[in-house]
């Protein structure tokens, strides 16, 4: 079975599985996806918890939108040409959720914005978790210093724009993560992420979750401020399935229910050889690229192989979690050395490390090989040189392709 791979935002790589050892190729399940601006405009036009988007923005002298930066797929450019319908869109400010990304290049600004950037260019604020302004809102229940962007916390109404999918520590990306760590400072941020390093924090958990609740606290403190909510759903192709629209977490709720439809994929058995993929733009950097060993990891056997692919076009990212990754040859013994204290981007380099302790991680990227020798991740060229390898060594064993590996949530068919 000749398999085209997906590498960057264009490029393919080929790889031949023997039928014998072909258990399949998964994805997001497919949906029927309506045309966008209807599905938008349908739901923007149906709230949940208000009577209207208008009468949501009656009286509300600074309104701001909280938008995803270009490393998230979330279409909020569609979401833009739907609003410009039914509000003059330099009514209000547009404050980037960077979270401790970098800012955008200019064809992330495009993306995000389409159309509408030139006119609205003036209004854009990118928030910087280490030099902008943020309001102390207390503590949370697991001791998190709650300190989020001033144009957020006084903004008299405010409206988040947002997708929500699986994520590896928060649950379900989405709804309170705009808030934070959206626009939370650094601190908050390395604070709140500590708490993945915790094993209840996991994909497709909400409850008991402390990365959720850290999240749902900061909310809690600002219950009484007005949020109005535009949160989709995309399929596989990154075309909008549904929206919920809204109070921010009856449309949480609601959109987590249409994103286990599409993302949570059951498979026949669990492989030997996994190998999953980072889309673009997932495929920003090795940061980001790990959550599809994370989520790859639901469909490997004990003993296996997990071959993540990703270009990495921006590099490593965050240093902090390589250097972690690269104290010892021992997964083990770098588990230890996490535990011992924490820095933003250690939980990175707990779950890859967890991951290592029980199978082989392999690595297709544009990285430098010695860098991914380094962390523990044995590289090769390309898929196929990275398949043969694993074939060599176990001529029957199992392989599963997750083509979106960043988002594929797998699980064995008997546990569905």
């Amino acid at each position: 079975m000749i398999i085209d791979i997906k590498y960057g935002k264009e490029g393919v790589q080929k790889v031949d599985i023997p039928d014998r050892n072909y258990i399949g190729t998964f994805y997001p399940k497919d949906v029927k996806c309506g045309d966008p601006d209807e599905v938008i405009g349908e739901s923007i036009d149906n709230p949940m918890g208000y009577d209207s988007l208008s009468k949501f923005l009656e009286g509300g002298k600074d309104v701001v939108f909280i938008v995803n930066d270009g490393t998230r797929p979330t279409p909020t450019a569609k979401v833009l040409d739907a609003l410009s319908k039914r509000m003059d869109l330099r009514r209000a400010r547009y404050l980037i959720a960077t979270g401790t990304h970098r800012d955008m290049t200019p064809e992330e600004y495009d993306f995000v914005f389409g159309r509408h950037y030139e006119k609205l260019k003036d209004r854009i604020i990118t928030h910087n978790a280490k030099e902008s302004e943020c309001i102390n809102l207390g503590m949370s229940k697991n001791g998190t210093p709650m300190e989020v962007n001033r144009i957020a916390v006084e903004a008299d109404r405010l409206v988040i724009i947002t997708s929500v999918e699986p994520h590896y520590f928060a649950g379900y990306t989405g709804g309170r993560k705009s808030f934070l760590p959206g626009v939370a400072s650094f601190r908050t941020i390395e604070a709140n992420h500590r708490l993945a390093m915790r094993k209840e924090a996991q994909s497709l958990i909400l409850e008991g979750n402390p990365v959720h609740e850290d999240m749902m606290d900061a909310l809690e403190v600002v219950k009484d401020k007005e949020i109005f909510s535009i949160q989709m759903v995309l399929d596989r192709h990154q075309h909008i399935y549904r929206v919920a629209s809204g109070s921010l977490n009856p449309a949480f709720d609601r959109a987590v229910e249409w994103a286990n439809e599409v993302f949570s994929v059951p498979i026949p058995e669990k492989a030997d050889i996994v190998i999953s993929v980072a889309p673009y733009p997932m495929d920003v950097d090795l940061y980001q690229s790990q959550k599809a060993l994370d989520n790859g990891k639901w469909a490997l056997r004990e003993g296996g192989r997990i071959i993540m692919v990703s270009k990495c076009r921006e590099g490593i990212g965050h240093a902090t979690f390589l250097t972690q990754l690269s104290s010892s040859k021992d997964p083990d013994r770098v588990l230890e050395n996490l535990s011992k204290e924490y820095k933003l981007g250690y939980h990175k380099a707990a779950k890859m490390a967890e991951i290592a302790v029980w199978a082989d991680i392999c690595a297709v990227t544009d990285l430098d090989h010695e860098i991914i020798r380094s962390a523990n991740i044995t590289p090769f060229p390309t898929v196929a040189d990275a398949l043969s390898e694993a074939l060599g060594q176990n001529p029957d064993a199992k392989v599963i392709v997750l083509m979106d590996g960043s988002v594929t949530i797998p699980r064995v068919e008997a546990d569905e």
